[in-house]
């Protein structure tokens, strides 16, 4: 079974190779029949592997095994964990995929197969990543993935901010793969390796850490905080979710990002963890810092926006910063609950862009202002959208809740009234969307200088703006509600999930995932809490309005790169500064 683990990576490559090839010549619906053929029977193939994942299996690709304990060849791994994620990835490209069938306009006219191609490839970029054994090659995946997501975030050439927001995605994530390589660098100059598990064990070989050790995990942790859009590394992820198609973003939010805080989980457990590493205590703090600041900023920011788009992405970042902080905790129940979390937002942040996508090609707009009342017609899409934003807020039975409910347990004290407080916030300002967008409540929102972006003047998707939303659009958020709901309430799925998980983290460590009363309650106290803001946003505009004091923040997203990358530079020397007492006690 091993020696499949690779076509998790070559049956999307050899897929997108043949479409490029053959496209011209093509009919657009087998192309894109093709694309959900291979995306599905890669899904599947993960599927068959992950429930064969105990114990964990290891492959060398092309029989390239060490000899006398060295090795030059490619290391794949087949745990929970890894297979997971790239589980994960393949059925989001499938959703998205589907999701666009015959309907997305494309602007290279005669080349039916370039887009669904562009899909495979990202889903081979992820695949690739999750499944990595060795950093080297974790990084060409990270590259990979980034190149063609850059493509597809500008995959208008023909509109200026579409081209704008795919360079300022490409110049920050190249920033941040500089990064991960030079860390790779030095831990394979201290070292003389490449796979995770074997610079762990020479690190402990060589003695306590030293500053090349914590400038190798600085480096490495910025290029994948990066991918996470973890604060003050994030600002790339609002301008990119604003300019790309909507099948993009589903996996851009839906797993990519997801991707960026599984490196660090990853790479911390098997190379940082030991006592040649960085102490647990430096990155406990560290983890914990940026989870809580990324957490906060992204909330604030979610509440303050009207283009849909960026404020879906900046919930994104918030929920980013819950993740952070439940694998920053370093306790195998978090990392059970992290994982649940993952998996229920996936499918509820997917569903969401997929609605607002409906949005865009139905009316031409994404301004919560602009839409307000127009969308009355559309009773099923509300009523998604509402039963998103509750799944959001982590309502039970979603997965989103039981994640939510066992972290908060985890992690305890304040940082429990802070996953309350964010899934509020970041529900509260979808409710109020779809409240006013959907219902028409409240009064028509006044114009205000106070937004950077708007959402109005938004060019649809489709050729033409939709009279009829194909059934595609609509059953594809359905499904991925349903699979949310499913990850908490299918009897026995989350004890698979933390079986998986502790299997690969946790030394076989066991620990019960279930319902428990204070997690019901957290939950529900969310979802009202959420519901109160919407409610009061719409009723009493003013009183939840941006006040001044907020807009520094605001401006921070200025959209010019050069002012992202210095941000950047200012979170690689917090990170180092945050992890660098138990170096120098050492």
């Amino acid at each position: 079974m091993h020696h499949l683990i690779p076509l998790l990576v070559a049956l999307p490559l050899l897929g997108a190779g043949l479409l490029v090839a053959g496209g011209r010549r093509l009919p657009r619906p087998a192309a894109e029949t093709v694309a959900c053929a291979v995306s599905g029977g890669t899904a599947a193939l993960a599927l068959v592997l992950l429930l064969n994942s105990s114990p964990p299996m290891v492959e060398w690709v092309g029989g390239w095994t060490p000899v006398d304990g060295f090795s030059v060849g490619i290391v794949v791994l087949g745990d929970g964990p890894g297979l997971g994620m790239a589980a994960l990835a393949s059925l989001l490209t499938l959703a998205a995929l589907v999701y666009s069938w015959h309907y997305f306009d494309e602007p290279p006219r005669r080349h039916a197969g370039s887009f669904p191609a562009l899909m495979l490839l990202f889903q081979a970029g992820m695949c690739g990543f999750a499944i990595a054994g060795d950093l080297f090659n974790a990084f060409v995946y990270f590259e990979l993935m980034s190149v063609v997501a850059y493509a597809l975030t500008g995959y208008r050439i023909d509109e200026p901010r579409a081209v704008q927001g795919a360079l300022t995605f490409a110049v920050v994530n190249s920033l941040g793969a500089y990064a991960l390589l030079m860390g790779i660098g030095l831990l394979y100059g201290r070292t003389g390796e490449l796979a995770m598990t074997r610079i762990g064990r020479a690190l402990d070989a060589h003695g306590a850490p030293d500053a090349l050790v914590l400038a190798a995990f600085v480096l490495v942790l910025t290029g994948l905080l990066v991918k996470s859009a973890a604060v003050p590394f994030h600002f790339w992820l609002p301008d990119a979710h604003a300019v790309a198609p909507t099948p993009v973003c589903m996996l851009l939010s839906g797993v990519m990002v997801e991707l960026g805080v599984y490196g660090v989980w990853r790479v911390y457990g098997t190379v940082f963890a030991g006592p040649g590493g960085i102490p647990a205590p430096d990155v406990q703090r560290a983890l914990l810092v940026l989870g809580a600041l990324t957490a906060a900023v992204g909330a604030v920011m979610c509440w303050y926006q009207r283009h849909i788009k960026r404020l879906l992405a900046y919930s994104t970042v918030a929920h980013t910063g819950l993740f952070l902080v439940g694998i920053g905790v370093l306790k195998p129940e978090a990392d059970d609950g992290t994982a649940l979390y993952v998996l229920g937002h996936a499918g509820v942040k997917a569903a969401l862009f997929a609605l607002a996508g409906i949005l865009l090609d139905r009316y031409g707009s994404l301004d919560e202002h602009v839409l307000h009342g127009r969308a009355r017609a559309l009773k099923g899409v509300a009523a998604m959208f509402a039963l998103a934003a509750l799944g959001l807020a982590g309502l039970p039975p979603f997965g989103t809740a039981l994640g939510k409910a066992v972290t908060e347990e985890a992690v305890g004290g304040p940082f429990t009234v802070l996953y309350v407080a964010v899934s509020a916030v970041t529900a509260g300002a979808v409710l109020r969307v779809g409240a006013r967008v959907f219902l028409g409540l409240g009064p028509k929102p006044r114009e205000s200088a106070q937004y950077e972006t708007t959402g109005s003047g938004e060019r649809p998707e489709t050729r033409q703006r939709l009279t009829r939303v194909p059934d595609t659009m609509t059953a594809v958020p359905a499904v991925l509600l349903a699979a949310a709901l499913a990850a908490g309430a299918a009897p026995g799925f989350a004890g698979v999930v933390a079986d998986a998980v502790n299997t690969a983290g946790s030394g076989g460590v066991r620990v019960a995932v279930h319902w428990t009363r204070p997690g019901v309650l957290l939950g529900l106290l969310s979802a009202l809490l959420a519901t109160g803001l919407a409610a009061l946003a719409v009723t009493r505009p003013a009183l939840l309005s941006a006040p001044d004091r907020a807009l520094p923040l605001r401006r921070l997203q200025s959209g010019h790169v050069g002012d992202y990358v210095a941000w950047l530079l200012v979170g690689a020397a917090v990170l180092g500064a945050l992890a660098l007492p138990g170096v120098l006690g050492g």
